[in-house]
């Protein structure tokens, strides 16, 4: 797909690199670096493969890296004429990334075997949904919020079908996630309309604006679809263990009532809305710990604290995102009592309620 640039790259380049000596240090006699590092580095990618360049290595937070001989770095090289301008950007982080996730993948595998291998797959197909499918359908101008509708769809759909195949507890699982992604969704529209809090009052919007005026995508709409994306994963459990628990509860009774077995569903429920919420609560929490310390320093008023946007922003979130666990409780639970108990000529299409879905596959 051919992007609209939004700066220009020319002359500019991006390669790995390995330290070979350090020419100038920075550290001071206080432990601490000031200014910039000298450093000599082999190029190991690129055109000047194999060259040997002296390069300046910042001693900020955000760019350059504390060299040392033999550490692998990225080398950004800016070319302008006969002049090449050389700079540490940061420490190679590509095989530790790689590394991790291949160490989650295998870990994930030898705890949960048959199904530790699902859910990778299904994990797998999440992460390329959203870089092959979603980010391409908002460059293009989709609405991002029904673009993460259609995402989380997409994804509930595959991960449900891989864990529990094609049976009841999958079509319970599926309707509850969908019901409480949309719940989500909605809660936070209405806090937005009442609040007066929109996707344009995130505090990157000057840059995203960018975006809008060159390549019109719709910038407003990608707070709330982040809310939907975000929460995903947290109603996606709610919904497979309440489907999965009213199955079996119904195994071990198959003369359970539609009734019984409703109340059954909620009981389990109500021990998971606690801890679930408290996930999403605590997790975009996590995400504001900086801004919250900054508030709690300066002792800003409570008037002030209470009506920022950045505030409002996370409780939107936190809450908004809670409130779709909470309510994809009953959905779920509707669901199963529903479709566990319904009696049909067809009931060979999908498993009964009692039977195990890994007997039962189609």
């Amino acid at each position: 797909m051919d992007k609209v640039p939004l700066i220009s790259r020319e002359g500019q380049t991006f390669e790995k690199a390995v330290v070979t000596q350090i020419i100038q240090d920075n550290m001071t006699e206080t432990g601490t670096r000031v200014g910039e590092q000298v450093v000599e580095v082999k190029i190991l990618t690129g055109e000047k493969k194999g060259e040997l360049l002296e390069v300046t290595s910042s001693a900020g937070f955000l760019f350059g890296a504390p060299c040392t001989p033999g550490m692998r770095v990225i080398v950004m090289q800016s070319v302008a004429g006969d002049t090449t301008i050389a700079s540490v950007y940061s420490q190679d982080r590509e095989w530790v990334i790689y590394l991790f996730g291949i160490l989650y993948l295998v870990v994930l595998v030898l705890v949960g075997g048959k199904q530790g291998v699902k859910g990778g797959i299904g994990l797998l197909f999440t992460f390329f949904s959203i870089l092959l499918w979603y980010l391409p359908m908002v460059y293009r101008g989709f609405s991002p919020f029904w673009s993460a509708v259609f995402i989380c769809i997409i994804t509930t759909l595959v991960t449900m079908l891989l864990i529990g195949g094609f049976t009841k507890k999958t079509v319970v699982a599926t309707i509850g996630t969908v019901g409480g992604v949309l719940t989500a969704g909605i809660s936070a529209t209405l806090f937005s309309y009442a609040s007066g809090i929109t996707g344009y009052n995130v505090s990157d919007i000057e840059t995203l604006m960018t975006l809008w005026t060159v390549q019109g995508i719709q910038v407003g709409s990608l707070l709330f679809a982040g809310l939907l994306i975000s929460s995903l994963g947290a109603v996606m459990d709610v919904a497979m263990s309440i489907g999965s628990s009213m199955s079996e509860i119904l195994a071990q009774n198959d003369s359970l009532s539609r009734r019984e077995l409703w109340k059954a569903g909620i009981r389990v429920g109500r021990d998971m809305m606690g801890t679930d919420s408290n996930t999403l609560i605590l997790a975009f929490a996590g995400g504001s710990l900086s801004m919250l310390l900054l508030d709690y320093a300066y002792d800003l008023p409570y008037l002030q604290i209470i009506n920022s946007n950045n505030i409002g922003i996370a409780i939107m979130q936190g809450l908004s995102g809670s409130f779709g666990v909470v309510l994809s409780v009953p959905i779920t639970v509707a669901a199963g009592a529903f479709l566990y108990t319904m009696k049909s000529r067809h009931s060979e299409a999908l498993p009964a309620a009692g039977e195990r879905a890994e007997e039962t596959e189609i």
